[in-house]
């Protein structure tokens, strides 16, 4: 029997098709099978595939976002202040205070030196001090006195010269007018002397009485001894002339002596400020010895926890000798060493989380800097390339990582543990 051939979107026919007008009897796992399609070409599973596919591709890009969005590194430790504490003066140990691994506020007295040395010092250099300002006290009180002294003593002196001088001009008028006298006594004499030759002549011939002669001699003698008194009163004044001269010339070398007063001024003041310069000094001296009798006590200038001790009771230190060493572990922080490669998205004030394997706890901080220089660099001999025979070898710089505010007040953490920090750069 011939059939005709159907269009070719009708003879296509699924393989259930086939098996339903197919006249071989089917098994039931066949029949199974004919009835219900493989569990690959469900809808529900081709569903589920995409789902999956879906939520692993979000999850794979939340992880790649997490991933890098922050930079780690496990070559990093916590950093700090060691204060060594030495001794500032010589001496022997007579008390100590402390102990290892033992926690000290600040200006807690740690070891200290016997005194009695320098308080002794202290006792000479206040007696010393106060015997140079006693000095300089007095240095300063002569210079008023001085300067009234000299200034009456000029001023004196230049009186006296004034006087000296006008003495010579009144000598000199005296003499002057012993000297008219003189000449005036000596015309009289003259006068006195001729007319007692004529008298004489008279009285011979007998003209005049004896009387009258008697009266002319009189006169005569009375003319000369006016003569040699005039004479004499001009000598004396010749002489207070001269007199009046000596005193000028005195009184002109004491107005010169007195001139010099400024300079002696000078001389006085610079004596008293050498005697305040050696108050000063002595009070430098008393201020050095009471500092030398404070240092015989050492005090700790930080908070902190008492560390490698090596002195003990009974030791003779010496200046600069160290004692021992105080941590301070109220101002830590962390030292990161990252690769040179960790650096390109990191910046300055980024959050940071810091896991720390002594306690397992997490602490929050900040980058607060970037060294100047690699790790290499710092180190004893640097690497160089002289020879050319150069390997690329990646860095790493440090990073200085601060925690936030009181997260170390229960002191658990210490310099040189190791600690892995993450810095968040998303």
């Amino acid at each position: 029997m011939e059939t005709t051939q159907s269009p070719p979107a009708n003879t296509e026919k699924t393989e259930v098709q086939k098996a339903a007008t197919s006249t071989k009897p089917l098994s039931a796992t066949e029949e199974d099978f004919r009835i219900r399609p493989s569990r690959t070409q469900s809808s529900g599973f081709r569903i589920g595939v995409v789902i999956a596919v879906i939520v692993l591709l979000v999850a794979g890009f939340f992880a790649y976002r997490y991933f890098t969005s922050y930079e780690s590194t496990d070559d990093a430790q916590v950093d700090g202040h060691v204060n060594s504490i030495s001794a500032r003066v010589s001496g022997h140990v007579i008390k100590l205070n402390v102990e290892d691994n033992q926690y000290v506020p600040a200006g807690t007295v740690l070891v200290e030196i016997d005194p009695a040395d320098y308080q002794v010092a202290y006792e000479r250099a206040k007696a010393d001090f106060e015997d140079a300002q006693a000095a300089a006290v007095a240095a300063g009180v002569n210079v008023p006195i001085t300067s009234v002294n000299t200034t009456s003593q000029v001023s004196s002196t230049e009186a006296d010269v004034n006087s000296a001088r006008a003495g010579i001009q009144v000598a000199k008028q005296q003499f002057e007018a012993a000297k008219a006298q003189l000449q005036e006594a000596e015309a009289n004499n003259v006068k006195a002397q001729n007319d007692l030759v004529r008298y004489k002549q008279l009285v011979d011939k007998q003209e005049i009485s004896q009387q009258q002669y008697d009266q002319a001699t009189a006169a005569a003698k009375a003319s000369a001894a006016g003569v040699e008194a005039a004479r004499a009163s001009a000598d004396a004044a010749q002489q207070q002339v001269t007199q009046a001269q000596g005193k000028l010339v005195q009184a002109q070398a004491n107005w010169s002596n007195a001139n010099t007063a400024p300079r002696q001024m000078q001389v006085i003041r610079a004596r008293a400020t050498s005697a305040l310069a050696e108050a000063q000094r002595k009070k430098a001296d008393l201020d050095q010895a009471a500092l030398n009798l404070q240092y015989t006590k050492i005090v700790a200038p930080v908070n902190g926890i008492v560390s490698n001790r090596t002195v003990e009771v009974g030791q003779n230190v010496a200046p600069g000798q160290e004692l021992m060493k105080i941590i301070n572990l109220d101002d830590i922080w962390i030292t990161a060493n990252f690769k040179e490669t960790q650096l390109r998205n990191m910046k300055i004030g980024q959050r940071v989380t810091v896991e720390v394997d002594a306690n397992g706890r997490s602490y929050n901080g900040k980058v607060d800097s970037v060294a100047g220089a690699s790790g290499a660099r710092f180190s004893l001999l640097p690497p160089e390339n002289a020879t050319g025979n150069y390997v690329k070898v990646v860095q790493r710089i440090p990073v200085k990582i601060v925690l936030d505010p009181g997260a170390n007040n229960d002191h658990q953490l210490r310099p040189g543990m190791s600690v892995t920090p993450k810095v968040w750069t998303r």
